[in-house]
């Protein structure tokens, strides 16, 4: 049990009054543990109405600064939004402890939230989107629908299948635990030989500049369309929990096209398992990847195709991250 004060801080959108400023501060300063609620809500992102930026509105980076500055401990935020906010203020400063990101939570929001920071629930989640800084707003217009970079124009592209620019707040698949894992896997690399039937057909492939195979490959690209897609990669990855708490643990695994493809995505989300790890203990995750779904990529030439070569598969994001060749020949 705690017994817990609530300040209600901003009033009609505005956060900077005397009362919002002062009062939680005051409060701040004698509490034990702050959680300061602040984020978005419908007068700001909603269907039909844009975001002018990624920041705070209503002057909040002020009051949770203050809020911050006050306090004898760090405090804990929490954000409620849809999109992702630029909270570079927050993840800088040494008096914030922690961030959550909480979207838009139902009727029982307050008591997961609570579960969260009391350590009754690790949690595990993975950002689904990426989180860029305020600057993204001035490198690409809202106009531009491309997600592919363009270097005539400097745009830096969308998502993160394209985007490449300077480095983002958080990138997307990013989430902390109260416990730390590890990957491995005896799998080092894998080898698919895919017949061309007659009826079949080659496609060309975008290479970057000066980047073409010499000599070029037979049959550059198999058309997913035309092909009956039985070929796949199997593999496992070991998932050891080396923390002192028990969770539960999002593995990515994505694809990237071979290195000299152009117009490609950096890499693809193709599959993903949650898994719960006690304390101390491994679990083997075992993965299928199909190759005409999972290596394909959408060509130039408005084409899904595998490419030939050697594309490679990523199992996890940061410093987690494991990764091994797959050579796809594509035999006409």
């Amino acid at each position: 049990m705690a017994n817990a004060t609530y300040v209600h801080a901003c009033d009609n959108g505005a956060c900077d009054t005397a009362e919002g400023m002062g009062g939680t501060a005051r409060t701040a300063k004698i509490a034990d543990a702050t959680i300061v609620i602040a984020g978005l809500n419908m007068s700001v992102e909603r269907e039909s109405h844009d975001r002018e930026d990624l920041l705070l509105p209503w002057n909040q980076t002020g009051w949770i600064n203050a809020v911050a500055e006050a306090s004898p401990y760090p405090i804990v935020l929490v954000i409620m939004s849809a999109g992702g906010v630029d909270v570079s203020f927050a993840q800088n400063n040494p008096k914030i402890g922690a961030i959550v990101w909480a979207g838009y939570p139902g009727e029982e929001g307050g008591t997961a939230i609570a579960d969260v920071l009391f350590g009754k629930h690790n949690p595990g989640g993975r950002l689904p989107l990426t989180w860029f800084k305020n600057e993204y707003v001035n490198q690409i217009p809202m106009t531009s629908m491309a997600l592919r970079p363009d270097a005539a124009y400097g745009y830096p592209g969308r998502t993160y299948k394209f985007y490449d620019g300077p480095a983002v707040l958080y990138p997307f698949g990013h989430g902390l635990s109260y416990t730390n894992f590890s990957y491995a896997s005896a799998t080092t690399g894998a080898t698919v030989t895919i017949p061309i039937g007659a009826w079949e057909h080659c496609k060309t492939l975008t290479y970057k500049s000066a980047a073409a195979p010499s000599p070029p490959p037979v049959c550059p690209a198999l058309n997913v369309a035309s092909h009956r897609c039985d070929e796949a990669v199997s593999f496992a990855v070991t998932l050891r929990n080396t923390g002192g708490a028990g969770g539960g643990h999002v593995v990515p695994v994505y694809t990237a096209p071979p290195a000299e493809v152009g117009d490609a995505p950096r890499k693809q989300l193709v599959a993903f398992r949650r898994v719960f790890v006690p304390a101390g203990a491994a679990v083997e995750v075992p993965f299928a990847l199909n190759v005409c779904r999972d290596f394909a990529i959408v060509e130039e030439t408005a084409y899904t195709v595998v490419p030939s070569g050697a594309s490679a598969v990523i199992v996890g994001d940061d410093a987690l991250a494991l990764s091994f060749a797959v050579t796809i020949n594509l035999a006409a």
